[in-house]
């Protein structure tokens, strides 16, 4: 077998419109282009979503929606989940190796939501006042 004898099975290949072959064909005199009009014109095709001056629908719609990068990485943990940790110190490791969040985790939040019954140490995580105040309350701490 040799590069130049490669061919596309039978069928493949759809034959190109051989226009401009007289009135015998239906693609004789114009071609299929119709008469008259920009579209029988050559070169007379515009931009996609062009609606002939009127203002495009793409720019009539408002603009809507933004997704931050980040937080598809960031997470949020309730202090009912903390209960579940064996461990008194609570770190983003810790908070990953139990799976309260994801592995891809970068940042998370303890927020109030639920009650904690034992004493934690917080280290490198954010938490909210509420979720401060219960923490502390139960004789944790929080280290920032």
């Amino acid at each position: 077998m040799y590069l130049n004898t490669i061919r596309s099975s039978e069928g493949a290949r759809r034959a190109s419109k051989r226009v401009g072959r007289g009135i015998g064909c239906t693609l004789g005199k114009t071609c299929g282009r119709g008469h008259k009009g920009q579209k029988a014109r050559s070169g007379g095709f515009h931009k996609v979503g062009f609606e002939g001056g009127q203002m495009p629908l793409q720019r009539r719609l408002p603009k809507i929606g933004f997704t931050s990068s980040m937080s598809k990485y960031s997470a949020e943990v309730r202090l009912s989940e903390l209960d579940i940790l064996s461990d008194n110190v609570v770190d983003l490791k810790a908070l990953i190796d139990a799976n309260i969040v994801p592995v891809f985790t970068k940042k998370a939040k303890i927020i109030k939501s639920g009650s904690l019954s034992k004493a934690l140490t917080i280290k490198g995580i954010s938490v909210t006042g509420g979720a401060k105040e219960s923490i502390e309350a139960a004789g944790g701490k929080v280290e920032v």
